[in-house]
């Protein structure tokens, strides 16, 4: 659709603020800003407003709500100008900014920012995008030195950087923030200490806490993680120097990674460290902490996670759902899935599942298998061999064109040389000979091409049927990339207990419901188009 057919300009606004000393309000001024300009533009109408609160902009746009439905929205052409404050609320990276503007342009989309003066449609607009670019991701940088700066004087000065620790209040004045030790989870960080001191394993402590109802620090249940964290990292109840009066901070930064645009901990050298004695904060004994410490061993306490994490090595963990607390199913061992939450929190957190892990795959296996090799599924595979291959009907019937026309390219070719051969030798058609023996030489060898893929095709269709039939080593073979086409095919899978056996429930890509046990109760299939799986009973 044309503008004159639209007779009015599709305007988006977007606007941004981040945390640094902004609020609410300032959206509803980005926007009037916005408003103000687009009523400017000759017939023009405001059909999108996006905005982001309390991100900052080094966070990618398309990780943002306001920012991704933006995105979505211009993908679909569904504006022709996005009017923002300024391109720092777009984006503070001089990269990301210069791709996004660049997409956009790419669309018809033109881009104006009201406050910087910048417009698309400007002869100058790449030299104000690299000056504004390069100017924002300065500001982020400066913003970031004086941050630290500012929080080491704060250290230095007796104050904290940073969020509340379990176990203490944060007191504030007008000078700083400092901790004040809370009697009542202090009272409970003693007994994490003390019992794992006496030889109490993690989940044992967490599933005593979670059946006294006593609130993690985030207000859950309680997790093994929470408790032994990181011991080379210093993450962790057990591992909190601060409660033997001993205050560390700047031991990591977080960084962006520039492929995924996720931020990422990396762990500062220890010269860059800040340790501050503030015997205040005490709430164990050093008899406690060393008792702690002796347990976790040395070789535990220099065992820190570096690196990647270890690629995924089973099909299904993390594709299941628990039945009762909804939570993933992983391998809990060489033998078992099991409910995360079960293993992480204790009983009292979840009663939790667990099923054999061979046996589960090979039933959810057989499902797809059976999936794969049904007639409709196999008809579509042969189809998508024979047109790789231009085996298929149409394809046929290009071949007997192409044949057709090498024919009559030969019998003309035959009449040029009679024609030379009478006339004598001339450029036009010694040029048009040359020409015709060309397009014969492609279309031979085009026909060529085919035959050697028709060949082929029989010996690919009974491999792809081989393949299918040897599904699980065939996944076996890139885990992490199967894992994800999987749950593209399955969905959540919920297992759950029921007369002594485990079923797994899910929707089908036939739209039908399946469900399947996994103990020892044959595979049942359910038609029921159009209703929940709790519907029916297992």
């Amino acid at each position: 659709m044309s503008l004159i057919e639209r007779l009015a300009l599709r305007v988006a606004l977007y606007g941004r603020f981040s945390t640094d000393k902004q609020k609410e309000t300032s959206i509803t001024d980005q926007m009037s800003v916005c408003e103000r300009f687009a009523q400017g533009l000759p017939a023009s109408e405001v059909i999108l407003r996006c905005s982001d609160e309390g991100i900052s902009g080094s966070t990618r746009v398309e990780s943002r709500n306001g920012g991704r439905k933006l995105m979505a929205d211009a993908m679909a052409d569904r504006f022709d100008v996005l009017i923002v404050e300024a391109l720092d609320r777009l984006s503070r990276d001089q990269v990301e900014q210069e791709t996004i503007i660049r997409r956009l342009e790419y669309r018809g989309i033109r881009v104006i920012g009201v406050a910087d003066g910048y417009d698309s449609t400007s002869s100058s607009r790449k030299v104000q995008r690299a000056v504004r670019g390069l100017v924002n991701e300065l500001y982020i940088d400066d913003l970031r030195c004086k941050t630290i700066r500012g929080q080491t004087g704060q250290v230095e000065r007796g104050f904290v950087a940073g969020g509340k620790s379990y176990g203490y209040d944060i007191v504030r004045s007008e000078r700083g923030s400092d901790y004040q030790v809370n009697n009542d989870e202090a009272a409970t960080v003693r007994f994490v200490f003390e019992k794992f001191a006496a030889g109490w394993s993690t989940l044992q402590i967490c599933d005593d806490l979670n059946r006294r109802g006593i609130r993690s620090p985030r207000g859950g249940t309680w997790m093994r993680s929470a408790l032994y964290g990181s011991p080379n990292k210093g993450s962790g109840m057990l591992n909190n120097s601060s409660y033997i009066g001993v205050y560390i901070w700047n031991r990591s930064q977080w960084l962006k990674d520039p492929d995924s645009g996720k931020r990422v901990r990396e762990d500062r050298p220890e010269h860059e460290w800040k340790t501050e004695h503030r015997p205040h904060y005490r709430i164990v004994s050093d008899e406690l902490w060393h008792a702690v410490r002796a347990r976790m061993g040395a070789d535990r306490l220099n065992s820190g996670t570096k690196g990647r994490s270890a690629p995924p090595r089973t099909l299904f963990a993390g594709v299941l759902r628990c039945a009762h607390c909804g939570g993933a199913l992983t391998a809990i061992n060489p033998r078992y899935y099991g409910c995360v939450t079960r293993k992480e929190r204790g009983r009292h957190a979840c009663e939790g599942v667990s099923v054999f892990r061979e046996q589960t795959d090979e039933r959810l296996l057989g499902v797809l298998r059976d999936e794969l090799c049904s007639d409709a599924t196999q008809a579509d595979i042969d189809a998508a061999v024979r047109r790789y291959f231009g085996n298929d009907d149409t394809d046929r019937d290009a071949a007997r064109l192409a044949k057709a026309k090498v024919d009559a390219l030969t019998k003309e070719m035959d009449n040029l040389t009679q024609t030379i051969a009478e006339l004598g030798m001339s450029p036009m058609l010694v040029q048009r000979f040359k020409h015709t023996e060309a397009e014969r030489q492609a279309l031979e060898q085009m026909l060529s091409n085919r035959k050697i893929g028709s060949d082929q095709y029989a010996e690919v269709a009974q491999r792809v049927r081989r393949r299918t039939a040897d599904l699980k080593e065939l996944l076996a073979g890139s885990t992490g990339e199967a894992r994800q086409i999987i749950a593209t095919l399955f969905g959540p899978i919920t297992v759950e207990k029921r007369d002594e056996a485990y079923y797994a429930s899910f929707d089908d890509v036939s739209e039908r419901l399946i469900t399947t046990t996994l103990g020892n109760v044959s595979t049942k299939m359910v038609a029921g188009v159009g209703f929940e799986p709790t519907t029916f009973g297992l």
